[in-house]
C-alpha cells in the first residue's frame, strides 16, 4: 500500500536559514520525479504502507553525501533540523525516522539504476 503525498517543502515552525546547503538543495530536488521512480517497484495494491519516499530519499542522499554508516545517518537525522527539514519531516521530532537496518532492504529495493537517477544530488 502506498501513501504519497507531493513533497513540494514543507515548512517548520522555526525560522531556518535560507543559505544552509542542506536548505537549498532541498530546493533544487525533483522531489516528486525521485518519489515516481522510487515507487515504480512497489506493489501497490498490498502489504505494509511504505515509508514515504521524500524521507527514504532524502536519507540515502544524506547518507552518500556525507559518508555515513546506516546507524550514524539515523542519529545524524534525529539530531539535526536541517536533516529533518531536508528529509520532508513537518517538525522536529526527536525519534528516529526509521530503524537503520532498513537501508538494507532500501538499497535491494531500489537497484542500481534507480540510484544513479538520484545519484548526482549525492556529490
Amino acid at each position: 500500500m502506498i501513501r504519497y503525498t507531493s513533497q513540494n517543502q514543507l515548512s517548520f515552525d522555526t525560522t531556518l536559514d535560507d543559505n544552509n546547503r542542506w536548505v537549498k538543495l532541498a530546493k533544487i530536488i525533483p522531489w516528486d520525479e525521485l518519489a515516481m521512480a522510487y515507487y515504480s517497484g512497489f506493489d501497490h495494491s498490498q502489504g505494509r504502507p511504505a515509508k514515504d519516499a521524500r524521507l527514504v530519499i532524502g536519507a540515502v542522499i544524506i547518507k552518500h553525501k556525507l559518508c555515513l554508516s546506516d546507524e550514524e545517518t539515523i542519529e545524524q537525522i534525529r539530531e539535526n533540523l536541517y536533516f529533518q527539514y531536508f528529509v520532508g519531516l513537518k517538525m522536529f521530532q526527536t525519534k528516529a525516522i526509521f530503524v537503520p537496518s532498513l537501508f538494507v532492504e532500501i538499497r535491494k529495493r531500489m537497484g542500481e539504476s534507480l540510484f544513479k537517477s538520484f545519484e548526482l544530488f549525492m556529490r
